[in-house]
């Protein structure tokens, strides 16, 4: 997941709105990003085989943001004018950065298809959140998505023959947690001035403040190093470079030029991708109840972010 689809939903400044339709190099696009945050589920798992998980969190954050900020160098965009989003970018750093800690955490217990699963519950806490926060009404379409990916849930936990340990049900937990601390800093830059701050330097107060929650944590998980292969650093090189320092710009980019309703219809792809790769590449069991959890949950997605005809709420 990195982390930050629905959050970058957003306009820039001063940006036009988006009128592109979706096009084929704009699909494209998409089935890229959406495979490579798939990806990102099992290339956490990989380097917290050879690296301390708080240490790995602290590099990507450290790395990608300085990638980052050369690129708004590059751009001219402007990171430190007096815009008021100091404090709010410092809460959802502190956000931002507890759920990535609760992600590598949670993988040091489950396995990467479960943990797809759940931290993709985000756009359901993001409803729910702006519902009850928000005065922002669930339609009978979007009730329904919600209720198909709680079954889904109720699925993955119900489902012994997928756990890697006795211990992966708190991983799944944490997890969870995770996407609903996504969806808690989606919301908050939906309300403060963080929503009319650039991507970039949104992006960057989240990278900061996951750096700042991981550092103190380091020691609690181990020595530095563990067993570090060439495959657990190009991994963790990957998370750096292209999950957080290119596929998040990438989205920006995509965000300002179509419309985000429909970029975001593509998100069910996600998890469909994280489940399949896992159990590809790791050997993870895909059982019934796994495959069966990702329709629902998919199914969830795909109705929650479909344009209703009817706008009735609940």
């Amino acid at each position: 997941m990195s982390a930050i689809q629905a959050q970058a939903q957003k306009q820039a400044p001063g940006a036009e709105p988006a009128r592109l339709p979706i096009d084929g190099f704009a699909v494209a696009v998409m089935l890229l990003l959406t495979f490579s945050w798939g990806l990102n589920q099992v290339a956490i798992k990989v380097s917290n085989v050879g690296y301390n998980p708080m240490l790995a969190v602290l590099v990507r954050s450290v790395g990608g943001g300085l990638l980052v900020y050369l690129w708004c160098l590059w751009r001219g965009i402007a990171l430190f004018s007096r815009d008021g989003t100091l404090w709010p970018g410092v809460a959802a750093g502190l956000l931002f950065g507890s759920e990535f800690v609760l992600i590598f955490i949670g993988l040091e217990y489950t396995s990467a298809a479960r943990s797809a699963l759940m931290v993709n519950t985000m756009p359901f806490w993001t409803l729910a959140g702006a519902h009850f926060l928000l005065g922002e009404k669930v339609t009978r379409q979007k009730l329904v998505g919600l209720v198909l990916a709680f079954v889904g849930v109720i699925l993955i936990f119900s489902d012994g023959l997928s756990l890697p340990g006795p211990d992966a049900i708190w991983g799944d937990l944490l997890c969870l947690l995770a996407g609903a601390l996504w969806a808690a800093t989606v919301l908050l830059i939906r309300v403060t001035r963080l929503s009319r701050a650039s991507a970039e330097k949104t992006l960057l107060y989240q990278l900061a403040g996951s750096a700042v929650v991981a550092l103190p944590l380091i020691p609690l998980y181990g020595p530095l190093l563990r067993d570090v292969t060439a495959l657990a650093t190009a991994s963790l090189a990957f998370q750096t470079v292209f999950i957080v320092a290119f596929t998040y710009v990438l989205w920006f980019w995509m965000v300002r030029r179509y419309p985000a309703s429909g970029l975001t219809s593509f998100t069910f792809l996600s998890p469909a991708f994280g489940v399949i790769l896992a159990g590809l590449l790791l050997g993870e069991p895909l059982t019934v109840r796994v495959l069966g959890a990702l329709a629902l949950i998919a199914a969830g997605l795909a109705l929650v972010n479909r344009p209703a005809r009817r706008t009735t709420p609940v």
